[in-house]
């Protein structure tokens, strides 16, 4: 580059060595000449690789089209050099031709022509972009970094190697409460005198934070790091738990230069820790209520000596139970006890009535502690606050309160400790409702309330413990509710329920307190009298049938419910309850068994029923499970042609011990014991069985009829059972007749209709058995699918000798014609009956004037025999 005016610009020959000087400034540095109006005359080929300008963009411009647009102190550099008539150096920010940014350390150097006079300015210029934006980049850095620690909740102190504070941030000011002017350049050496943290004898006591410090720069002076957790006092006397982690900062040689401390608030998480861990253990080790709330109590009065700390229970009637409150007088707990919860009582009343905190700061002149201000005042409190305690139902639990001697309210460390004690007040009062629920559901009766069975033994012993003492007598009462299933059956298991909670409330209002009533199971409840005489007895006794006798609404229905009574007395049939109990419910079977209603006392001969029943069932479970019972069947005769129109089968039981057992007794005997299904099925099947064989062979019964119990319908797979039997055998259904009972079809059952309907729907025929005895409604007759009715033998036995018996088989004997119904004679034992019959129009009968019940192989015996005596030519035709 060549400056107009400088010797080699007229010809003047350089020196070597300042030729090469200026060859390499002009390699290394950028150089532009301007005039001093800042016209730009030349420009060396550095600059113009800065900027990305050709030498023509630039040569007559003016220089500030080098600058940033806007930039109002371009051409400051320019002007200074021209106005003092020196060099200038600064730091300059100019853009290139690509419009990107570049900084330059300039140099503006000013060119005196022969006179003196100011003829050019050169510039001499350094790229240093890259060095700028790098400090720019460390100072943002730094600068954040500088807010982080300034803006952190943790508190950051650095010591020199001599232990003297250098720096804290302002997190160190906001948690601990010092000011940098009363930390910085202190010492955090521990005077002389002064215990350090590690000689704290339970390592809960607050100390100093420079105690604190001590111990852990002991290790940062040894080169290692530590971490170690202390409660200390902050500048204004509260405690505060922190965690101090201390990292040393060391030379190359490994000397130590700076410790770094870092102070992290835990003592939300240590409150939690310490009180959490010492009140769920005592949890664990099923504690009472009021141990675990007196140790929260406790615990809390160690972290905040200042707090009297209470908790009071809130009772199904909305008034104060105090649990704990060991920094509290006896008295004041005796006078709040029993207090009603409201909007002007105190603050734990208020808290628990309006279920919200409520912070009282000055007790003498709150207008809630009006009613209270003596009782405050007589025992040192000055403040206080409440924090209800709510179940997640919503109901308030309790309240824990914090109590002080002077005027104030909570502070920080207060609030964080409420927010831990509260939860766990709330998991102890849960507990506690649970423990006293599992106590109920083992000992009472969930539906009724009552004590159960096992709580029935705990009381029944005590009384009679108490009736041994006092040489009195009790009596143990064994009640089991008549038809009940047929609730259940007919209106639906709640509707049972109903009617359950009904009877065990009339019960229990019908005795004393003194007496005791339990719900064994199902429908079987038990009452002890206490201190029971004859007189008192009967009284009790009629007090409780009256009651559960009444009439009473269950779904709309009106029912009128009875019971069956037994009853045994102490001493006379026993000392021990068990004994009682079990021979009061043999009374009871016995009353429920001769005269469902009435009542029955115990006596020796219930015994031998009781083991004989016992063993009957037993037997009766063992021959249904080895299939031995037998089926009989009674021939049914046509009394035109004397054909056989089929037979009705007839279960029949021999006993190896007991002999001929009557169905009369093992059929009710498996009513009562749940076997009367399996019975039934059983006959269901071995008659289709007998049935099949007999048409294969070609004797001469072409159906069969077969007895099922009430309960058989009520069994939603009873359709599908008898297709099965059928089909297993290869039978069509209309072979068989299914025999049902009266009270089948005044079941209230809404299945049982629907499933005759099903059975109807296959084939099979329905015959009504005993029809005139129960309560028969014609109407029912109209709409069920009934083919057959079967006159009970009662009328067949009196209608040779009763006008009025004539004329009701008479009148049934219409029914059947006018419906279309086959009707068939029971019961006909000589050649009379079976005449009146015939007259009557009856066309199909059996009896022992045909035959009695006859085992398969006698039945087809008596076939050939009442078949050569059909074709006899003696034989008597009708």
């Amino acid at each position: 580059m060549v400056v107009p005016g400088s010797p080699s610009a007229v010809g003047a020959t350089p020196a070597p060595g300042r030729e090469a000087l200026l060859e390499a400034l002009d390699r290394s540095l950028g150089m532009l000449t301007l005039r001093p109006d800042g016209i730009i005359v030349d420009v060396n080929d550095k600059l113009l690789g800065v900027f990305g300008y050709t030498r023509a963009d630039l040569i007559g411009k003016p220089h500030a089209l080098l600058c940033v647009p806007g930039d109002a102190t371009c051409g400051d550099a320019l002007a200074q050099v021209v106005s003092t008539q020196r060099s200038h150096t600064g730091q300059i920010h100019r853009r290139r031709h690509d419009g990107s940014a570049v900084w330059l350390e300039a140099t503006y150097n000013p060119v005196f022509d022969d006179a003196g006079k100011l003829a050019f300015v050169i510039k001499l210029a350094v790229d240093v972009t890259a060095r700028v934006e790098r400090q720019a980049a460390d100072d943002a850095r730094l600068h954040l970094l500088s807010l982080g620690v300034d803006e952190t909740d943790n508190a950051v102190l650095i010591t020199d190697a001599q232990g003297r504070v250098c720096y804290i941030n302002a997190g160190f000011t906001r948690m601990l409460g010092y000011a940098a002017s009363e930390v910085v350049g202190q010492s955090v050496h521990v005077p002389s005198g002064e215990t350090p943290v590690g000689g704290l004898a339970d390592g809960t006591s607050a100390v100093d934070v420079r105690q604190a410090l001590a111990g852990c720069l002991v290790s940062a002076r040894d080169g290692r790091s530590s971490h170690c957790e202390v409660l200390v006092r902050t500048a204004q006397r509260q405690p505060l738990w922190v965690s101090v982690v201390t990292n040393p900062m060391l030379d190359t040689n490994g000397k130590l230069l700076n410790a770094v401390v870092l102070f992290t608030d835990i003592t939300q998480s240590k409150i939690q820790e310490v009180l959490q861990h010492k009140a769920l253990a005592a949890m664990v080790r099923d504690a009472p209520l009021v141990e675990v709330l007196t140790l929260v109590c406790r615990e809390l009065e160690q972290i905040a000596p200042e707090v009297m700390a209470s908790v009071v229970r809130v009772d199904a009637e909305g008034r104060l139970r105090p649990q704990a409150g060991p920094s509290l007088p006896s008295q004041y707990h005796q006078m709040v006890d029993g207090v009603a919860i409201g909007p002007n009582v105190g603050t734990c009343g208020t808290a628990a009535f309006q279920a919200r905190p409520v912070i009282v700061t000055d007790i003498a002149h709150d207008p809630r502690w009006a009613d209270f201000r003596g009782m405050a005042a007589e025992f040192g409190l000055a403040a206080s606050w409440a924090m209800p305690i709510i179940a997640n139902d919503g109901r308030v639990l309790g309240v824990l309160a914090f109590y002080y001697r002077t005027v104030r309210g909570p502070d920080a460390l207060h609030e964080r400790l409420v927010d831990v004690c509260v939860h766990l007040c709330k998991l102890a009062f849960e507990r506690d409702e649970s423990r006293t629920r599992i106590r109920q559901l083992a000992f009472s009766d969930s539906l009724t309330g009552l004590p159960n069975r096992s709580m029935l033994g705990v009381l029944a012993a005590q009384a009679i413990a108490s009736a041994g003492e006092l040489n009195s007598r009790m009596a143990v009462i064994f009640i089991d509710l008549d038809r009940f299933k047929q609730v259940n059956d007919s209106l639906g298991h709640q509707a049972g329920d109903v009617l359950l909670r009904t009877i065990a409330q009339r019960l229990r209002r019908a005795l004393r307190g003194a007496d005791i009533v339990a719900r064994l199971s199902g429908d079987e409840f038990v009452a002890v009298l206490t201190e029971c005489d004859p007189e008192r007895l009967d009284i009790a006794i009629e007090r409780m049938r009256s009651a559960l006798t009444a009439p009473c609404q269950v779904d709309g229905v009106t029912l009128a419910p009875s019971g069956s009574f037994g009853i045994s007395l102490y001493p006379n049939h026993g000392k021990e309850f068990d004994l009682l109990l079990q021979r009061a419910d043999m009374a009871m079977y016995q009353a429920k068994m001769t005269s469902p209603g009435s009542v029955r006392f115990y006596n020796e001969d219930m015994n031998v029923h009781a083991q004989e029943r016992l063993e009957l069932e037993t037997a009766m479970r063992d021959a249904l499970r080895r299939d031995t019972l037998q089926l009989f069947y009674q021939p049914q005769i046509n009394l035109l042609d004397e054909s056989v129109y089929g037979a009705e089968a007839l279960t029949r039981w021999t006993h190896p011990q007991y002999g001929e057992v009557p169905p009369s007794r093992f059929i009710a005997l498996a009513e009562e014991c749940g076997l009367i299904g399996e019975l039934g099925m059983w006959t269901l099947r071995e008659s289709c069985r007998q049935l099949a064989d007999w048409r294969r062979r070609g004797v001469g019964i072409h159906n069969v009829s077969v007895n099922l119990s009430p309960t058989n319908f009520h069994d939603h797979d009873l359709p599908r059972m008898i297709a099965e039997a059928l089909a297993d055998h290869e039978l069509p259904p209309s072979c068989l007749a299914i025999e049902i009972t009266e009270s089948v079809l005044m079941d209230h059952n809404p299945s049982t209709l629907r499933i005759i309907d099903e059975v109807h729907s296959m084939g099979v025929r329905l015959s009504m058995d005993d029809f005139g005895t129960g309560y028969s409604s014609l109407g029912y007759l109209r709409r069920l699918p009934v083919s057959e009715l079967k006159l009970d033998r009662s009328f067949v036995h009196d209608i040779t000798r009763d006008e009025t018996v004539r004329a009701l088989t008479n009148a049934i004997i219409s029914i059947g014609r006018n419906l279309h119904l086959t009707v068939v004679a029971e019961g006909v034992e000589d050649e009379a009956q079976r005449a009146l019959l015939v007259a009557q129009g009856y066309r199909v009968a059996q009896g022992y004037l045909f035959s009695p019940a006859l085992s398969a192989g006698d039945l087809e015996h008596w076939l050939e025999r009442w078949s050569t005596r059909r074709h006899s030519p003696n034989a008597v035709q009708s």
